[in-house]
């Protein structure tokens, strides 16, 4: 079992002893039947995966969306959409290959898919600045997004972000001015657009393309202001508080449901998106359809009358009355 997880220890366990039963099993005289065995192996291991991913902790949660076989942004291209067209550039800077976008079809509906891209080796991730965009990257959206709003596409966001990079190159080429003008303007394009969180879904960096008619969320994605790591070393002084960060900042897409920053949930294979990356693409694929349907059944006032109440509504407070001294 490739890049196991600590949770994921008594799964592998269990998972090599069957292996080994399989390609020797005159070693494994148990007094029952080869096949009984392997039956009753397979059996406990359906049932231990199920008691291990029906009961993950949130910082849990946070390790699988990390995962490094988990199927990012060019995953579902491949698996989820046809005729992608790649466009690379922001006609100002350069082409930050940490985000990715260009001409597609989901299903028979043509689009403008837009994502953020890691990588899978060391040399990829490098390419891809381990998927953390500068403003470049920003402005390449941009400038897509428009295209799209200029012929009547519909918009569709991949997010799979730790962040927006922070390097001094990224600041000197103002950053967070780019990440505030695509909330701007994503707020006032006509074209549907749906979100969905793959991955993780880091502050603004994920913000900066998350704008959205509908947003979605994968079972086992997070989308947070902070990572559980930087929320760590500022309120508890220590990165080793990170499990108990994530359970306070509600990350996960259930708590994020519950709170109504996202509009639905899309389940995942049991183990997470990595273990299925192609059944996960046709759960995406199905969920994108019907919320892009939704959306485009509204009319263009609707559409974006909506998408202002609902990002006007995030957060909650409490009014009260201080007793005067």
């Amino acid at each position: 079992m490739k890049h196991q997880l600590d949770f994921e220890k008594p799964i592998a366990d269990l998972q090599r002893k069957l292996e080994d039963l399989r390609q020797h099993p005159e070693t494994h005289s148990l007094g029952i039947s080869f096949e009984e065995e392997i039956r009753m192996l397979e059996r406990k291991l359906e049932d231990l995966r199920k008691q291990v991913y029906s009961n993950l902790t949130p910082w849990q949660r946070v390790q699988v969306a990390r995962h490094p076989r988990r199927p990012y942004t060019l995953d579902y291209v491949q698996h989820a959409f046809t005729e992608f067209e790649e466009l690379h550039g922001d006609r100002l800077f350069g082409d930050d290959r940490a985000v990715v976008g260009g001409f597609a079809k989901l299903g028979e509906q043509r689009v403008v898919l837009i994502g953020t891209q890691k990588g899978r080796d060391t040399k990829e991730n490098i390419l891809r600045n381990f998927g953390s965009a500068h403003p470049e990257g920003y402005r390449k959206a941009l400038r897509l997004m428009r295209m799209a709003d200029k012929f009547g596409l519909p918009v569709i966001t991949l997010i799979d972000t730790a962040g927006a990079y922070p390097g001094i190159g990224a600041e000197e080429r103002h950053i967070a001015e780019a990440i505030a003008v695509n909330l701007r303007e994503m707020m006032l394009f006509e074209v549907p657009i749906v979100a969905c969180v793959i991955g993780e879904g880091g502050s603004g960096g994920a913000l900066g393309i998350g704008v959205a008619d509908r947003v979605l969320i994968l079972e086992n994605a997070y989308y947070s202001v902070i990572s559980p790591e930087g929320c760590a070393a500022i309120l508890w002084k220590d990165r080793k508080a990170s499990p108990q960060a994530a359970a306070a900042l509600k990350i996960t897409a259930t708590d994020l449901k519950q709170l109504g920053l996202v509009d639905d949930v899309v389940l995942e294979p049991l183990g997470g998106a990595h273990h299925d990356p192609v059944a996960t693409a046709a759960t995406v694929k199905a969920a994108l359809l019907r919320h892009l349907g939704e959306v485009q059944a509204l009319s263009k006032e609707d559409r974006l009358a909506q998408r202002y109440r609902k990002f006007r509504g995030f957060g909650q407070f409490i009014e009260a009355q201080v007793a005067a001294a």
